[in-house]
C-alpha cells in the first residue's frame, strides 16, 4: 500500500516498532517461552530436589532416596541443557531479521542523503544492535523463568525463607531500574561523541595530502584531540554510573545470602529444616545470584545501548515494504505514476525558479588548499540539457557533488528548483548516477525500484528499461524478478541499471557524471537522449565525449580560471579550449556515427606534458614548412626523416 507523508513523518518510536516487531513474530516468541519453561523445572529442581535429598534421605539415614532427589536433579539439568540449545534457535529467528532491517535502513538512508554518521552506524551500530539485542533476549528470558523457577521453590520449601529472600531482591531490581534513564542519556552522549569523530576522520583521511600541502597538521590534529577528548570524557561518565549498577547487584544479589546466614538460627527455631535452608541457599547461589549479575550487566549496559542505538538507527525508517499484491494492486501505465508525482514536485517548488542556479560558487578541498571552484555563476532552466566538459581535474565531478549535496561549498548558493540542496524533501529534487554504478545482490526489480517510495508497475519498469536500453538485459536475465549477482554483471551492464533507477526516480534533476563512460556511442547516446525526453526533467551531463555536449540545448566549459556557456556552434567560435576538445583524437572518435567531426585549428590540445605544438604554423619558432610527427619528444623520428633533411630552425 502507498505510504503518504505525513505517515512517514509520524512513524512510531523505536519501543513501539520493537513491540511490533515482537508481535509480528508472536510464534516465535511463544516457542522461545516454551522451551524456557524447562530451564524454570531445572531451577526449581535446584534447590527443592536438594533439600529433600537432605532431609527425607541423608539425614534420615536413607541414602537410597537422597540419591534418587539428586538424580532426579541431574535429570533436570540434562533436559534444561535441551531446551537451552532450541531456545538460542528461537533467539537467532528474532535477531537475524532486526539486523537485516537495520542495515537495509542504514544504507538507504546513505544513499538518499548526506550522512555523516554512515559509516559509524552501519559498522558499529548496527552490530550493537544486533549484539545486544541477542543478549537482552537471553538475559531478560533467563532471569524471569529463572527468578520464578527460584521463588517458586522457596515458597515451597517454607514462606519464611521467600520473606527473607524477597525484600532485598525487590530493593536491588528497583534500584537497578532507577539507574536506566541516567544511564541511557550517558550511552547517548558517548554514541553521539563517536558519530562525531567518524565523522572528523571522514573528511581527513582522503584529505591528508591538502593536510600536508598546506602546513595544517597543527590545526587538524587539534580538532580531532578535541573530538577524542570528549567521546573520552562521555566514555569515563558512563563508567561512574555502572558503579550504580554493582551497588544494585550487591544488594539484590549478595545482600539475601548474607541475610539466609545470619538469620538461620531463627529460622531453624521457627520449623525451616536444614535441609529447606540449604536448598534456599541454592537458590540464591545457584540460580537468583547468576541471573540477576546477567541481568544487571546485560540490560544495564548492552539494553542501554540497544534503546538508544535503535533509537538513532530508525528515527525516520520507512514502514515494511508493501508485499509483491499490494504492488501490482496500484499499477498504472506506462509512466504516468512517474509523470504525476514528478509535476507534483514542479509544482511544490517555486514557480518562476530555474531547475539549478548556482551563484558565487566556491570550493576548495582543504582551508589553505587552490580552489577547484571560484565564483562559479550558472542558471539551467527547466527542462534544459546541459553537458559540461573540461580537462580531467578541471572540478566537473565536484560540482555534482555539490549539486546533489554530497559536498558543501565554502561560498556561494545552490538552488535545486529554487529549494537549498540540502533539508527536507531536497532527495526527491534531484538524483545523481555517478561513474561507479552500484548494484546491489537482489532482485533487478528492488535495484530499478530502490528510489521510489512508492510501488513500481511493472509496465512502467519495463518501459523504462526499453528507453534507457536495458531491456536485452532484462530479456537475457528472464525478467525483473531474476536475483542479480553483481560480479557477474560488466560495468555497462551495471550502469544500464543504474541509469533505469535514477530514470524511475521522480526527481525532476538528474545528474549524470559521467555515468555512461563504459557504454558505446550509440547507447550513450540512446540514454542520455531518453533522461532529456522526461516529461518536467532536466539533465547536466558530466561529459567525456564531445557527442554528449553536440546533443545538449548548451554546454558549459570548465578550464579551472573561468567557464563559458553556450550553445556548441557558439562556444566552437569563442573558446579555444572547446575547439580543443572537439578536435582531440579521444573526444573526436567519440562522435556519433552520423556525424562528421568538425575540423578544428589547431586540432590537438597545447597543454601536452611534453610542450610540443603539435601543429607548426607561421608564427613559431623554427617553422620551415615541416611537419612534426604527433608523438612524444622520445618518439620524434630522426633528422633525415624530415623532408628537406636540416633540423629546424637549424637545430
Amino acid at each position: 500500500m502507498k505510504r503518504s507523508t505525513s505517515a512517514t513523518s509520524a512513524a512510531p518510536g523505536p519501543y513501539r516498532r520493537g513491540v511490533r516487531f515482537l508481535w509480528r513474530r508472536w510464534p516465535v516468541v511463544l516457542r522461545l517461552a516454551l522451551w524456557s519453561v524447562l530451564e524454570t523445572g531445572q531451577t526449581f529442581l535446584t534447590g527443592y530436589a536438594l533439600a529433600h535429598a537432605l532431609d527425607d534421605g541423608f539425614l534420615d539415614g536413607r541414602e537410597s532416596v537422597g540419591l534418587g532427589w539428586l538424580g532426579a536433579a541431574a535429570l533436570g539439568v540434562l533436559v534444561a541443557a535441551y531446551g537451552t540449545g532450541q531456545v538460542y534457535r528461537a533467539v537467532a529467528d528474532l535477531v537475524e531479521p532486526l539486523r537485516d532491517s537495520l542495515v537495509r535502513q542504514v544504507v538507504g538512508r546513505g544513499l538518499r542523503e548526506v550522512d555523516g554518521g554512515a559509516v559509524s552506524r552501519l559498522t558499529q551500530q548496527v552490530e550493537i544492535a544486533r549484539d545486544t539485542f541477542a543478549g537482552l533476549v537471553m538475559v531478560s528470558r533467563s532471569f524471569i523463568f529463572t527468578a520464578a523457577g527460584a521463588l517458586v521453590g522457596l515458597f515451597s520449601l517454607d514462606p519464611l525463607l521467600l520473606l527473607v529472600v524477597a525484600p532485598p531482591l525487590l530493593a536491588g531490581i528497583a534500584l537497578f531500574v532507577a539507574t536506566l534513564r541516567p544511564l541511557a542519556r550517558r550511552q547517548e552522549g558517548f554514541l553521539v561523541a563517536d558519530e562525531e569523530l567518524a565523522g572528523q576522520l571522514g573528511v581527513v583521511a582522503p584529505g591528508l595530502r591538502d593536510v600536508a600541502a598546506a602546513g595544517a597538521e597543527q590545526d587538524v590534529a587539534q580538532s580531532l584531540d578535541r573530538g577524542v577528548a570528549t567521546e573520552y570524557a562521555a566514555a569515563g561518565a558512563l563508567a561512574r554510573w555502572g558503579i550504580l549498577r554493582t551497588a544494585s547487584l550487591a544488594v539484590g544479589g549478595q545482600l539475601p545470602l548474607v541475610l539466609l546466614l545470619a538469620a538461620g538460627p531463627w529460622l531453624l527455631d521457627n520449623g525451616v529444616t536444614p535441609g529447606a535452608l540449604v536448598g534456599a541457599l541454592a537458590y540464591v547461589t545457584q540460580a537468583l545470584l547468576p541471573a540477576l549479575h546477567n541481568l544487571v550487566h546485560g540490560l544495564g549496559a548492552s539494553g542501554s545501548r540497544l534503546a538508544i542505538v535503535l533509537r538513532r538507527l530508525v528515527w525516520d525508517a520507512p514502514e515494511e515494504p508493501a508485499t509483491p499484491e499490494e504492488t501490482h494492486e496500484h499499477e498504472t501505465p506506462g509512466d504516468e505514476t512517474r509523470e504525476r508525482r514528478m509535476s507534483a514536485s514542479a509544482a511544490a517548488s517555486a514557480s518562476d525558479a530555474p531547475a539549478l542556479r548556482l551563484t558565487s560558487l566556491t570550493f576548495a578541498y582543504g582551508p589553505h588548499a587552490e580552489p577547484v571552484l571560484k565564483d562559479l555563476e550558472l542558471t539551467v532552466a527547466r527542462g534544459e540539457h546541459l553537458a559540461v566538459v573540461g580537462p580531467s581535474g578541471i572540478g566537473k565531478s565536484t560540482m555534482a557533488g555539490i549539486v546533489a549535496g554530497l559536498l558543501e561549498p565554502d561560498a556561494g548558493d545552490v538552488r535545486v528548483d529554487g529549494h537549498a540542496v540540502r533539508g527536507t524533501g531536497a532527495v526527491g529534487r534531484r538524483v545523481l548516477i555517478p561513474q561507479e554504478a552500484y548494484v546491489f545482490t537482489g532482485t533487478l526489480r528492488d535495484n530499478l525500484r530502490y528510489l521510489r517510495e512508492d510501488p513500481v508497475p511493472e509496465r512502467e519498469m519495463l518501459a523504462a528499461a526499453e528507453a534507457i536500453g536495458l531491456a536485452p538485459l532484462v530479456e537475457r536475465l528472464g525478467g525483473p524478478d531474476a536475483e542479480l549477482v553483481p560480479a557477474e554483471l560488466s560495468a555497462g551492464e551495471r550502469q544500464l541499471i543504474a541509469l533505469t533507477r535514477a530514470y524511475l526516480s521522480c526527481a525532476p534533476l538528474a545528474i549524470l557524471d559521467e555515468a555512461t563512460c563504459h557504454l558505446d556511442p550509440v547507447a550513450e547516446s540512446r540514454a542520455e537522449r531518453a533522461f532529456a525526453a522526461r516529461p518536467g526533467g532536466t539533465l547536466v551531463v558530466i561529459a567525456h565525449r564531445i557527442s554528449s555536449a553536440r546533443r545538449a540545448d548548451r554546454v558549459l566549459v570548465m578550464d579551472g580560471t573561468h567557464a563559458l556557456c553556450g550553445r556548441h556552434d557558439e562556444l566552437m567560435e569563442r573558446s579555444p579550449l572547446y575547439r580543443d576538445l572537439n578536435g582531440a583524437g579521444e573526444w573526436g572518435s567519440a562522435a556519433e556515427p552520423d556525424k562528421e567531426v568538425a575540423a578544428s585549428h589547431p586540432p590537438l590540445s597545447l597543454r601536452y606534458p611534453d610542450r610540443v605544438d603539435p601543429v607548426p604554423r607561421p608564427g613559431l619558432p623554427g617553422y620551415r614548412g615541416h611537419v612534426v610527427a604527433h608523438r612524444s619528444v622520445g618518439q620524434v623520428k630522426a633528422v633525415g626523416d624530415l623532408g628537406d633533411r636540416r633540423a629546424p630552425g637549424g637545430e
